[in-house]
């Protein structure tokens, strides 16, 4: 996959059709005016536009590399959407919706991953285990693996999650070198066994020219954040330098999941 043609398309929501879950984020299932369905992650909800952004680059980055993950578009809200939903609460997030936000595409009849039913192989348990250390993914877990299996293949959704250090949003170079803790509670991590070989094919296979395409997919709408005095340039840049300091240090995250692998088995 070339770098230069990381593009996502635009839809236009016509349906809010229900709710997927009780929680924060409020995503929805509904219709676009492609004639598809999309899981709609809101930019009102929760954590704003960070868990959009967090959700983009972390899916994007993973299709790069290989994995099966729904298509991500951007979705429009008009601001007549919504105007007739009885429920206020998903009223208000309508609201606060509007414009774009983000979009996977529906897999119909696809079932989440149990990982007591269906073993994956070392080298892929291993390669999404380094992908979830990368990208400081805190999901991924038994609880809620975040993959599905639809015709018989597993895919990856919902990275937002990721790249938690931007809720904080200080001492991010230094966060970019460190370990991730949290990679002891991969659903994954006991059949991860080569992580090494991972970090070596991705380190080859991510380049600078791939971290800029996929960051500059970010709407600019998406950068303008309160109580910051960056510009959507420079939060982009931080990203994109948070991406290449942590891959540069890549094994500082592999040998981190390499003990807590040990440590677990």
């Amino acid at each position: 996959m070339c770098a230069k043609s990381i593009e996502l398309r635009t839809v236009n929501v016509t349906r809010y059709i229900t709710p997927l879950r009780e929680g924060g984020s409020l995503p929805a299932l509904a219709d676009a005016d492609d004639g598809f369905k999309y899981v709609i992650k809101f930019r009102g909800a929760g954590h704003g536009s960070k868990a959009l952004i967090a959700d983009l680059i972390g899916g994007e980055i993973a299709r790069f590399l290989g994995f099966k993950v729904p298509e991500i578009v951007f979705a429009n809200l008009d601001e007549a959407f919504g105007r007739t939903e009885g429920d206020e609460e998903i009223q208000d997030l309508l609201k606060g919706s509007q414009g774009l936000n983000l979009g996977l595409h529906f897999l119909s009849g696809a079932i989440n991953y149990d990982p007591a039913v269906t073993e994956i192989d070392p080298k892929t348990a291993s390669e999404i285990v380094w992908l979830d250390a990368y990208l400081t993914n805190i999901d991924r877990t038994f609880r809620n693996t975040n993959m599905l299996s639809w015709h018989k293949e597993l895919w990856l959704i919902d990275h937002g999650a990721s790249l938690y250090f931007h809720h904080s949003w200080t001492n991010w170079e230094k966060t970019a070198k460190t370990p991730f803790s949290f990679i002891k509670d991969h659903v994954l991590l006991p059949q991860a066994k080569y992580l090494e070989e991972a970090d070596k094919k991705f380190n080859k296979i991510i380049t600078s020219e791939v971290l800029q395409n996929i960051v500059n997919l970010i709407p600019e709408k998406w950068l303008l954040w309160e109580g910051t005095n960056e510009s959507p340039e420079e939060i982009r840049e931080i990203y994109l330098d948070f991406l290449s300091i942590r891959l540069t240090h890549s094994e500082i995250f592999t040998k981190q999941a390499q003990d807590a692998r040990k440590a677990l088995i």
